[in-house]
């Protein structure tokens, strides 16, 4: 009983009230209405477009239906719906009524929704897409984390750049940097936004002397993401590849100059192999999301990773 909507036991007092008036004469006058008795009853009256055909839906007899509806239009002390022969309509209190009893039913399933998704221990293989860097320093520490406190659940976790159907390739949750699709087929939740800009590893740096200006930096050699224009801010970039910590790893080599995320530059900063390099020289900052496909229902295991992966996003991701 506990999984039933609410709806649901609205509608097992209307049933037995009903039961009662096809079993004796009269109105059941004595029993006090509840204040929602008939909202349920109303709905599939008016998604049925008539009595004859929402008493079939609800294995009631019309005259039941009826009786039904005059309850809660008498309680309303107003007219709901103009009925002829033929057809129904709502009267302009009806429409207004009809619009306020399906947010209200919509609000209540969400209620249940949450509830009974917090009963629920995740369970079953949850697949997540990451980036390659983001998703190997932060992405999937976070999840992978997750099986220690949820015995039952697999954690299948795919390493790209490339943006992926979610729907098509089967995924649970991605996680996306940069401006979503403007879309009502995803929902988010946003992580923190990433800001891009220059790091050379120390040896480099003395070799070559510092950066103090702009317009140093044409005597430099970049070392650019694929995404990422070969020539910015004067420096040219004779060396691309498409795998962030690759990036990284030509900077910490003392190839050239990098142009890496900060979070990404801090990671090696405390380490001794980077150092950042004209901090104002940076790109506007891209957002960083976890999406999913939009359902009615979210799975505890999907809830649970989106959960996860927030408490796993550093406090200095949080803003640029």
């Amino acid at each position: 009983m506990d999984d039933l909507p609410i709806f649901k036991g609205i509608w097992f007092f209307i049933c037995d009230k009903f039961s009662l008036d096809k079993g004796i004469n009269g109105d059941n006058r004595a029993m006090n209405t509840p204040r929602f008795d008939g909202v349920e009853l109303f709905l599939h009256i008016v998604e049925s477009g008539n009595l004859t055909e929402a008493a079939e839906r609800l294995n009631l007899t019309r005259s039941a239906v009826g009786k039904g509806l005059a309850r809660l239009e008498a309680r309303l002390g107003t007219c709901l719906l103009q009925r002829s022969t033929r057809r129904q309509r709502l009267t302009e209190d009806g429409q207004a009524y009809y619009e306020h009893c399906l947010r209200a039913q919509a609000e209540l399933e969400a209620a249940e929704s949450v509830l009974h998704s917090g009963r629920q221990q995740p369970r079953g293989r949850l697949r997540a897409s990451v980036p390659l860097a983001f998703g190997h320093h932060y992405a999937a520490p976070a999840l992978w984390g997750l099986m220690d406190r949820y015995p039952g659940l697999e954690v299948e976790i795919c390493f790209a750049d490339r943006l992926t159907d979610l729907a098509q390739e089967g995924f649970d949750i991605a996680v996306r940097i940069g401006v979503l699709p403007d879309t009502d087929r995803l929902s988010a939740r946003r992580l923190g936004e990433q800001v891009v800009g220059l790091a050379a590893s120390p040896t480099y740096l003395k070799r070559l002397g510092p950066i103090l200006q702009v317009e140093d930096l044409a005597e430099h050699r970049g070392i650019a993401y694929r995404s990422q224009p070969s020539q910015r801010a004067g420096i040219a970039s004779p060396l691309i590849m498409d795998d962030l910590q690759a990036v990284a790893d030509a900077a910490i080599a003392g190839v050239g100059l990098a142009w890496l995320p900060s979070w990404l530059i801090a990671h090696y900063v405390l380490r001794g192999q980077l150092e950042a390099v004209l901090p104002d020289c940076r790109e506007q900052p891209a957002p960083i999301h976890v999406i999913w496909p939009t359902a009615t229902h979210m799975p505890a295991k999907t809830r649970c990773a989106i959960d996860a992966l927030v408490a796993g996003t550093p406090s200095c991701l949080a803003g640029s």
